[in-house]
């Protein structure tokens, strides 16, 4: 099955290919995408799943954020507010494609899609289908992880926000999501009125969003905690930076 899908959502992608070159924000997508696989492989194999759970989780984390390409295109953004819900999106068109007709499994490869971005899952999920969708999103924030990292190294996020919502680089956290956070709630995005409430999210994620022992053995492993201490340390004197860091690091 997943030579396949491999084959299938390759040859998707190259239909957004000009003189066979991706825009660069779609080669970023397919970067992010592929990374998504590897970071559930990692899950699967750290969580033992077996070999069928396994390959729905690798096939759901390929097929997350096909809709990306598109919304990009017609859109020219891909901030889902201003736009559509990106996981529908993904999901609308891989039923579209038919690419898991008559593939095993073909439902709960889908509901991950499709639930891989909502705040919290929905209740009374079968156990695969729930393997799944969790791995994706653990296996999408570890990624989200080094993007944030990433974007930092390789632009000038002080005088040019763009890569974080053109979000103010020096105002304090909101006390609103300093409060969804220490209480394990999702934070609105609405709320998010600063980059210190961007980062503060993903440690937020830290927190209570990451499903399983190995996503966060693999967070610690690549330091994104202690990153991202540092960095909102360069945003704001908030003393609750290091008291939330210090939760996560509880949770780690």
């Amino acid at each position: 099955m997943m030579e396949n899908l491999r084959q299938l959502y390759a040859a998707y992608v190259d239909t957004f290919r000009v003189d066979g070159v991706l825009p660069p924000m779609m080669a970023l997508k397919l970067l992010h995408t592929g990374k998504v696989v590897e970071n559930a492989r990692l899950v699967a194999a750290g969580e033992g799943f077996d070999a069928v759970t396994a390959q729905v989780c690798e096939a759901a984390a390929l097929l997350h954020d096909t809709g990306r390409y598109e919304q990009l295109k017609r859109y020219n953004t891909f901030r889902d507010s201003d736009s559509v819900d990106h996981a529908v999106f993904s999901h609308d068109i891989v039923v579209e494609k038919g690419w898991l007709e008559g593939v095993e499994h073909r439902q709960a490869i889908l509901d991950a899609v499709l639930f891989h971005n909502r705040r919290e899952l929905p209740e009374g999920l079968d156990p695969l289908t729930l393997a799944a969708a969790q791995t994706v999103r653990d296996a999408d924030k570890l990624d989200i992880f080094r993007v944030l990292e990433d974007q930092v190294a390789k632009t000038d996020w002080r005088h040019d926000c763009t890569a974080f919502w053109n979000l103010p680089t020096t105002a304090r956290p909101n006390p609103d999501v300093l409060a969804a956070i220490r209480e394990r709630r999702p934070v609105a995005y609405q709320d998010i009125k600063s980059l210190a409430d961007f980062v503060l999210i993903q440690v937020g994620w830290m927190i209570s969003d990451l499903a399983y022992a190995t996503s966060r053995r693999l967070c610690a492993e690549r330091g994104h905690l202690a990153y991202r201490r540092d960095f909102l340390h360069q945003l704001t004197d908030d003393p609750a930076i290091d008291e939330l860091c210090d939760l996560a690091a509880k949770h780690g």
